[in-house]
Parts: structure tokens; C-alpha cells; sequence
């Protein structure tokens, strides 16, 4: 069935929305109407309920105020009855549910033995599901939701909504491959109802590529002004970046340009004041895993690291400026993440602007995604033009055609 030929909008509800990131993709889209989005603004286990203030941005960015309802704890037929009381809708085209990450993230070394209780919000999906009966399910969250210790969520979640007569797909991608300037590998999962026929990203990008310099940070962002640590630019009040400590400064001075990082301190001739005790024990124990990142500069023609939820301190991960002695902005890392240039983060805090971003999903990706749902419910190929998100780095002729068997990348199935 096309559900288009009418002239109406396929509906969305979102749970989990955050600060708008998949949404944002589907609302780009003409045919689609964000409905509705579910977040209990919650932004750690012991915060409270509202902390994370991502609604707001939402809102400013969507038109649509979400219901601030906590998912972990409402009953899903009690989820239903909230979102038809607040939107008239019974059964929305599409449900989108991108549960929490933190629980499957290789990032945490606790995530390799325990099972973090948030992880359940997986398979609670399915029942969500089950209440609201969307034509088609969307979820995206870290790759170990498919490949991790605790992939019995994953499992659970599959079998239910066979059961309930979808067919589904989990793919862990590296979404540069799709444009994004950032290395930044996801699990992607999509369920359709029986009569649909199942579609994916790589399905959307078969015999096409994006340009590798079209994923680097120096198409994404170069063009953004200089700034100092702790400015604002009078153009773009997202444009702006902490400010920072002397001794962290100096630190960040001391670190070459262009993808440096803290190992290059080693020889300077301060490096006893300029290595944190943290950076003094790993080189004493010669084992530095992910810590070599730590104020490290981005590099310029590579793409930009994995942009995470603690992206808003250069002691996090290298998130610092490839040239300029600072945190990169909160507009940087918001055009690394694939949002437009144009989105707004009317935060109470930079902090929370920082993890408004890291926790998103990329808008340039989920407008892709909103393409695919496209492609799965009228059965038509969406035109290749059509697969750019209007104000984000890409170009069209960023889009170049391959030979068969050379695309970059080919995702990991499940």
C-alpha cells in the first residue's frame, strides 16, 4: 500500500527523542510528521527527571513539545493512552525508539561485566510496539547492542517483534560511510510489518559513494571563524567554547596542531608540570588503550572521532581544535555530528549543549533513514539528490558513482 498517493503525512512518534537528532531528519522530510516525542530528560541514573533540559532544545528545533514521561517506568498500553490523548493518534507510520547506549557502550570497562538495568529499555521496545503498532520500527544505539556481551536484548527484542509479524534487520555500520565526518560506528535496527518490504542505509547508498574528503573535519567545519576559549562569536551564539584553566591551556598549547595529543608532551621540556598524574601513571604502567586520546587535537583531513555524550572537556577525548587552543564549540561538534548549521541548543548550560550532541543521533543520518521508510512504504528509490539534509557539510557532488564490489564500506548484518 502507498500511503503518499492521498496527499497526507505519515506520522512519527519518538521515544527517547533527546534533543531531536532522529527526528529532526524525518521532520526535513515533507511526507512525514513528527507526532509526538517521549524524554524524561533524564541524564544519568542519579540525576533528576528533567536535568538534562533536551526537551527545550527539542522543541525549538521540531515545533513539537515532548511528553515528559519516563519510559523505564509506564506501562506501554499507559505510553499509548498518553500519546493519543496528547496527539489523536492510534497508530503511528513509524515508532522510533533509541534507547539508552550508556549500558552497551565498549566505552565503560564496567559494560564488559555487568548488565546495566537501562539495557532492558531494549527489549521493553517491543512491547511499545506491540501497544502502539507502527507499520515500521527504528532503533539506533551502540554497536554492542549486536555485538556486545549483552546481546540477549537484542535477541529478546527480535523475537517479540517476529512474533508480532515484522521483519527485521540489525546492521552495525561505520557512518562515515553515509557522510558523516566523524568515525562513528552504530547499530542500526529496522522491523517492518508483513507486506513490506525491508529496506536499509545500504540498500538506499548501492552503487554510490560520498567522497572521503567530504567526511573530513576540514570540509565540516573550516570555514567556522576563530575563536578564543571562553568567547562566543557575535554571529552564532553556538559558536562558542568553554573557557579554560591556565594549566590546561598550556597544556593544549604544548600539543602540536593537526591531530597532536598528549603523548607528544612526553619530551617537552615542562612535561612534568604539563602531564596530569593520570597521564604520568599510564606511561608508567605502558599501557595507554583509549587514554591516548585525551586532549588530543582533531586532525584536518581525517574524519573527526566518535563524538560521545562527554564530548564538553578536552581531558574526554580528542575533541580539541585542530589549530586553535580550545575545546572545539558547541557548533563544531553539532556539524560533526550531522546536524545543520543552522539548529539551536537553547540550553541552560554548555555542559548540557555538549550532551545534547553527543547523545544524538546524527540528523544527516536519520534524514537518510527517513529516505529509506520513504522507499520501504511506496516502494519507489528515493531520487539520489533527495539523500543530503539541506545546511549540513555535504554537496552534491560530494555523490560520486562506483564500479561494482568497491564501495567503501559494507555494513556488518546480525
Amino acid at each position: 500500500m502507498d500511503w503518499s498517493r492521498d496527499g497526507t503525512q505519515w506520522s512519527v512518534v519518538d521515544l527517547f527523542s533527546g534533543a531531536g537528532g532522529m527526528s529532526f531528519g524525518f521532520h526535513a522530510h515533507r511526507k512525514f510528521h513528527i507526532a509526538c516525542g517521549v524524554d524524561a530528560e533524564i541524564g544519568k541514573p542519579s540525576s533528576p527527571r528533567g536535568s538534562l533540559g533536551c526537551n527545550q532544545t527539542y522543541h525549538a528545533n521540531i515545533g513539537v513539545q515532548p511528553l515528559g514521561i519516563d519510559l523505564a517506568a509506564i506501562a506501554p498500553n499507559d505510553l499509548a493512552s498518553a500519546v493519543q490523548a496528547a496527539t489523536g493518534l492510534t497508530s503511528p507510520t513509524v515508532l522510533i525508539s533509541c534507547a539508552p547506549c550508556t549500558g552497551f557502550s565498549r566505552a565503560l570497562a564496567s559494560n564488559h561485566l555487568a548488565d546495566d538495568p537501562r539495557n532492558s529499555l531494549v527489549a521493553k521496545t517491543a512491547l511499545f510496539a506491540e501497544a502502539l503498532r507502527p507499520q515500521i520500527l527504528l532503533m539506533e544505539n551502540a554497536r554492542e547492542l549486536l555485538r556486545g556481551n549483552h546481546g540477549h536484548h537484542f535477541a529478546t527484542l527480535e523475537q517479540s517483534l517476529r512474533r508480532q509479524g515484522f521483519d527485521v534487520c540489525g546492521q552495525v555500520h561505520f557512518l562515515d560511510a553515509f557522510g558523516l565526518p566523524q568515525r562513528r560506528e552504530r547499530a542500526l535496527v529496522i522491523a517492518v510489518r508483513s507486506g513490506l518490504k525491508l529496506r536499509t542505509l545500504g540498500d538506499l547508498w548501492k552503487g554510490y559513494r560520498i567522497r572521503d574528503a567530504a567526511t573530513f573535519v576540514r570540509q565540516a567545519i573550516s570555514h567556522l571563524p576563530t575563536i578564543a576559549a571562553g568567547e562566543i562569536h557575535p554571529a552564532d551564539p553556538h559558536h562558542a567554547a568553554p573557557q579554560m584553566t591556565d594549566l590546561t591551556l598550556r597544556r593544549l598549547r604544548a600539543i602540536p596542531h593537526d591531530g597532536g595529543s598528549w603523548l607528544d608532551l612526553r619530551e617537552h621540556p615542562q612535561a612534568d608540570e604539563l602531564l596530569t598524574p593520570a597521564m604520568k601513571r599510564s606511561l608508567a604502567r605502558g599501557k595507554l588503550g583509549s587514554h591516548s586520546d585525551v586532549y588530543g587535537r582533531l586532525a584536518w583531513d581525517k574524519p573527526a572521532v566518535t563524538i560521545k555524550r562527554e564530548c564538553g572537556h578536552t581531558g574526554n577525548g580528542r575533541y580539541a581544535h585542530p589549530d586553535q587552543d580550545r575545546l572545539c564549540s558547541v557548533r563544531e561538534l553539532a556539524v560533526l555530528q550531522g546536524f545543520p548549521g543552522s539548529y539551536r541548543f537553547p540550553c541552560s548550560s554548555l555542559s548540557n549543549c555538549y550532551r545534547h550532541i553527543g547523545d544524538a543521533v546524527p540528523p544527516l543520518i536519520s534524514h537518510q533513514l527517513a529516505l529509506v521508510c520513504e522507499w520501504i512504504l511506496t516502494g519507489r528509490r528515493p531520487q539520489l539528490r533527495r539523500r543530503l539534509l539541506p545546511d549540513t557539510h555535504l554537496r552534491p557532488d560530494d555523490i560520486e558513482s562506483v564500479a561494482a564490489g568497491k564501495q567503501r564500506m559494507q555494513p556488518s548484518s546480525v
